[in-house]
């Protein structure tokens, strides 16, 4: 049983690439593949820069602007 399955599993591809984004951004050499090379913490920095970052678009949204 997968407990990773997305909400909305048509976003997908944009969420692939926002990660992409992300990584780009903080400097985590992250690549299409095979990515067992970073350590838990680059990887880790990823995923919470893009939930800081939704986070963020979400409340902008909500506040109007």
């Amino acid at each position: 049983m997968s407990r990773n399955r997305k909400a909305v599993p048509e976003a997908k591809a944009a969420l692939d690439q926002f990660k992409y984004e992300v990584a780009n951004e903080i400097g985590v050499p992250l690549k299409q593949g095979y990515n067992g090379d970073l350590t838990s913490y680059q990887n880790g920095s990823v995923g919470g820069h893009m939930v800081k970052k939704m986070i963020e678009a979400q409340e902008r949204q909500m506040a109007g602007k």
